[in-house]
């Protein structure tokens, strides 16, 4: 039977790939970066999607003077890029609020990235009851910290939240939090992501309230 009381279930969302359109960008970005700093590591733009900046600076450029060469880059990039939503996503999030369930947002994104999306999507921030970023959490992706931490700022027990995650790490991260998981089509092929979710989906076009209710309750 689905529980109607709509305080007692949680949305937390990944950003990039998720709420807004970037992750073709960043795989590009971050191929650029790579072909100037090479890692070694193959498919390399792939293999750091949903990870933060410290854990892919200390894993891959220990070097102090490349650390700072690849900041610079990648910041100047993400201060031109285009933040655009993904069909449906605001509009969700608006049905979230207008039923009282509470959302958060748990990027590894950090705050100057933020910064710049808030002054694109100056309404962003007003949709969620706490924000999570890279600077908030000591564990990346696809540790799950930052979705438990989430969970417990908005008072809900994280297995009566639901996950909403494009990354192989973020649906980790999710699954290992003890949270439903609704995996977005954005970045990798639906292939990719079967049997890492409980539901698929292309975009927010046709995903309601009612859906996250049911998928929360194991319908």
């Amino acid at each position: 039977m689905l529980d109607n009381n709509p305080a007692t279930i949680g949305a937390l969302f990944d950003l990039d790939g998720v709420l807004i359109d970037t992750e073709t960008e960043y795989t590009r970005i971050w191929g650029e970066i790579d072909s100037l700093f090479p890692s070694g590591v193959e498919n390399f733009p792939m293999v750091i999607k949903g990870t933060t900046l410290p854990h892919i600076l200390g894993t891959y450029y220990p070097d102090p003077a490349t650390q700072a060469k690849v900041v610079e880059m990648l910041n100047r990039c993400e201060a031109a890029m285009e933040y655009r939503p993904i069909p449906g996503a605001f509009e969700f999030l608006k049905a979230l609020k207008d039923a009282g369930i509470p959302a958060a947002l748990v990027t590894s994104s950090n705050d100057e990235k933020m910064s710049n999306v808030y002054s694109r999507l100056p309404g962003l921030k007003d949709y969620f009851q706490t924000i999570v970023t890279a600077c908030d959490v000591t564990r990346s992706k696809p540790d799950p910290e930052g979705y438990r931490l989430a969970a417990e700022r908005i008072g809900i027990p994280v297995g009566r939240c639901c996950v909403f995650e494009d990354s192989l790490s973020g649906l980790k991260a999710g699954r290992s939090a003890g949270a439903r998981v609704v995996a977005l089509a954005t970045t990798l092929p639906r292939t990719a992501l079967e049997g890492k979710a409980d539901r698929i989906i292309d975009d927010f076009s046709n995903f309601s309230v009612s859906d996250l209710r049911k998928i929360i309750s194991g319908e």
